[in-house]
């Protein structure tokens, strides 16, 4: 049975780089979506509206959020790909030091 996640993050409102950023999502590196998918991540997409990102994820039983960042730090290639997209991102003003991604709560479900 899969879980599902969404997760918001803002871009820096610039049209040049959040066309970057779009650029190195159509080519995402081969050792990323291994990581990806070894963590228990089924289906990823990212939605973009403005200079604001949606991402849905599908989970199996063997993902947790703990497990992914662990894995992550200690990643240089993961390391490597946040790097490079930092320089995109625009964390929220509540968001905690350091934190990108901010998981979305449910508030409506049509079943």
């Amino acid at each position: 049975m899969f879980q599902k996640y969404c997760l918001a993050l803002d871009l820096y409102d610039d049209a040049q780089l959040i066309a970057q950023y779009e650029e190195w999502h159509k080519n995402v590196w081969p050792e990323i979506l291994e990581t990806i998918s070894s963590a228990g991540i089924e289906q990823m997409e990212i939605y973009r509206v403005s200079n604001r990102l949606f991402m849905i994820m599908e989970v199996n039983e063997q993902f947790s959020f703990e497990a992914k960042s662990h894995a992550d730090a200690s990643n240089p290639k993961v390391q490597e790909w946040e790097t490079l997209l930092w320089q995109f991102q625009k964390p929220f003003p509540f968001a905690k030091p350091g934190e990108k991604w901010v998981l979305m709560s449910k508030i409506f479900s049509l079943k």
